[in-house]
């Protein structure tokens, strides 16, 4: 019997370990204004997707910081399947004026440093 392959989109993982984290701070970094994206091919052969989110204590209090991880979570799962890397670690980290820009801009902002990382 021959093996299936998925058609469609690469499934999405949560990234949770920090020495994941800490080596997809050696990837590609696309700075935007509301976020950063690094983008680490991980070079395993597996196709699937997997996504971090990071806001520090310095963009603001906890309820400030997860309705900031919240917005990415909702950016990543809408644009990552389409227009992110196959095979590679993505990491969002928020920046201080993230959370009071528009969700439109910082989608489109998301389009933009995944094509800059997918370069």
């Amino acid at each position: 019997m021959g093996v299936t392959v998925p058609v469609g989109p690469p499934d999405l993982r949560t990234l949770t370990r920090r020495a994941d984290f800490l080596a997809a701070n050696a990837g590609k970094r696309a700075p935007m204004p509301g976020f950063v994206l690094q983008v680490r091919a991980r070079g395993d052969g597996d196709p699937a997707m997997r996504v971090g989110y990071t806001v520090t204590k310095k963009i603001g209090n906890a309820v400030v910081r997860n309705r900031m991880k919240r917005r990415l979570r909702a950016l990543a799962r809408e644009l990552l399947p389409e227009q992110g890397v196959p095979g590679a670690d993505h990491v969002l980290i928020g920046r201080n004026g993230g959370i009071e820009r528009d969700f439109a801009a910082l989608r489109a902002e998301l389009t933009k440093a995944l094509a800059k990382a997918a370069r």
